[in-house]
């Protein structure tokens, strides 16, 4: 037996044997007395000399294998020159978002159970994806056709709270559309906030939605207006609880199929998040393609992971070091109006130490109700300055929930930092 096996063996059983010891409802014999060691390695077992055995081939191990494959394939393809990662920082930015996104993979699929779902954290200050913003905080969970659901949950000051559920895309995958949407109007909630919503089952005269066919996974928003976004309060708490109506027995033990699928559920919401994400065809015409000009606000539609009763406009923004830009327009009436600047890979920048989005209760109006925002490298000692982190380009989103009437569209105009500072 080699030096390191003979002291696994003896680690192992000396921590067994203090175990057993500590936890015994008998006092430990006297030193003097004759005891018997219990027999530790018919309840643990112990390394031996058996170098030369093979290990079990087994699907779990498969499962991990085409774990670490695939996130060898997405990173080279993912980031390469073919689409448009030519330079250190694109490539260093898109290896920061894989990571992040390998986070939330294992957060929201590794222990996912769509018949015992657990509402989980979609982003946060640390793990950012999916065009995510410092005013919301937002959770997730697969769900099961199948089943009926009950949410329970709390507005906790949140001016805009919906419930969406997603369709398509099977177990894990990116999802095919919006199946059903409902938000704070279509619900009672309480003099104290509180609110409950059921799901599927028979129905119901309120807080009632019927489950879509093919439904894959609920998502939630709640937005704040505040002086200090929601989400980069770190104490901010949103209640959110969900469970299954239904009888359902307890999950089984993991066994080595279980676990297997449960790595290939984290694998395909990696890729399917990354390599495989399918685009829009065509794009939302609310998008745009030209640096500093933006489009029509526009509601997007059915389009997955949107929210379906709000309004969208986007932009990259493209400014030289000495540069900043200076966009001008005016807040429509909405539950929340918000921009933000993104990277490439639509993750906000860092909101945690810097000001880099803006809502309606942060901005400061002119004396006819417009708004000037800027967006700069460095302070320029005028209000509403959105910290650009010294990127050179990004892309900017504006998000207006629950919007009435038009909405203005933005104008942007580049113009000499200097001219700002002066």
């Amino acid at each position: 037996m080699t030096r390191l096996a003979l002291f696994s063996n003896v680690a192992v059983r000396a921590l067994a044997i203090f175990a057993l010891a500590g936890f015994s409802a008998a006092p430990l014999a006297a030193a003097d007395e004759t005891t018997t060691e219990p027999d530790i390695e018919a309840s643990f077992p112990l390394a031996d000399d058996t170098a030369g055995s093979e290990r079990p081939d087994t699907e779990s191990t498969k499962a991990f294998q085409e774990f670490v494959a695939t996130l060898s394939e997405v990173q080279e393809v993912y980031l390469s020159p073919k689409r448009r990662v030519s330079t250190a920082q694109d490539v260093a930015d898109g290896n920061r978002f894989l990571m992040h996104l390998l986070a939330q993979s294992l957060a929201l699929d590794l222990e996912a159970n769509a018949s015992h779902p657990v509402m989980e954290r979609l982003v946060r200050p640390n793990r950012k994806l999916g065009g995510d913003n410092a005013d919301a905080i937002y959770f997730g969970t697969p769900i099961d056709s199948r089943h009926a659901y009950k949410i329970t949950s709390n507005q906790v000051g949140a001016v805009y709270s919906s419930i969406t559920i997603e369709v398509g895309g099977g177990d894990s995958g990116y999802a095919g559309g919006i199946g059903a949407v409902i938000n704070d109007t279509d619900y009672e909630v309480q003099e104290d906030g509180s609110f409950e919503l059921y799901i599927g089952g028979p129905e119901r005269d309120q807080d009632w939605v019927a489950m879509p066919e093919h439904a894959t996974r609920i998502s939630t928003r709640h937005y704040f207006e505040e002086a200090r976004s929601a989400s980069a309060d770190l104490k901010r708490h949103v209640p959110m609880h969900i469970e299954v109506l239904d009888p359902v027995s307890p999950p089984p033990t993991p066994d080595d199929a279980s676990i297997a699928a449960q790595i290939r559920a984290v694998t395909k919401h990696f890729r399917s998040r990354s390599l495989d994400q399918p685009m829009p065809d065509p794009m939302p015409t609310w998008v745009s393609f030209t640096p500093n000009k933006f489009s029509q606000p526009l509601k997007p539609g059915s389009m997955a992971y949107a929210a379906a009763d709000a309004a969208y406009t986007q932009a990259p923004y493209a400014i030289a070091p000495d540069e900043a830009l200076v966009i001008t327009g005016r807040w429509p009436t909405c539950r929340i109006g918000n921009v933000t600047v993104w990277n490439r890979y639509l993750q906000s920048y860092d909101y945690l130490n810097r000001q880099i989005s803006l809502n309606r209760k942060q901005t400061v109006l002119n004396q006819d109700g417009s708004f000037t925002i800027v967006l700069a490298h460095k302070d320029p000692g005028v209000p509403n300055w959105i910290d650009t982190e010294g990127r050179t380009s990004g892309m900017v989103f504006w998000r207006f929930m629950m919007p009435e009437g038009d909405i203005e569209t933005p104008v942007a105009t580049v113009v000499k930092f200097a001219e700002l500072a002066n």
